[in-house]
């Protein structure tokens, strides 16, 4: 299981920081085989951007 945190911009330029877990399988070669995700985003105002 992996959590992951990001951000994102909409056309209208909301910002959003994204939480979440996912798990991740994978096949014999090393491909992802199954993405399981649960994500959840917080609208933000750009200045309080952590990852820029």
């Amino acid at each position: 299981m992996k959590n992951s945190v990001g951000q994102r911009h909409d056309e209208g330029g909301q910002w959003y920081r994204s939480y979440g877990n996912e798990m991740w399988e994978f096949d014999e070669d090393g491909l992802m085989q199954k993405r399981y995700a649960s994500i959840n985003d917080v609208p933000i105002e750009e200045n309080e951007r952590k990852l820029k």
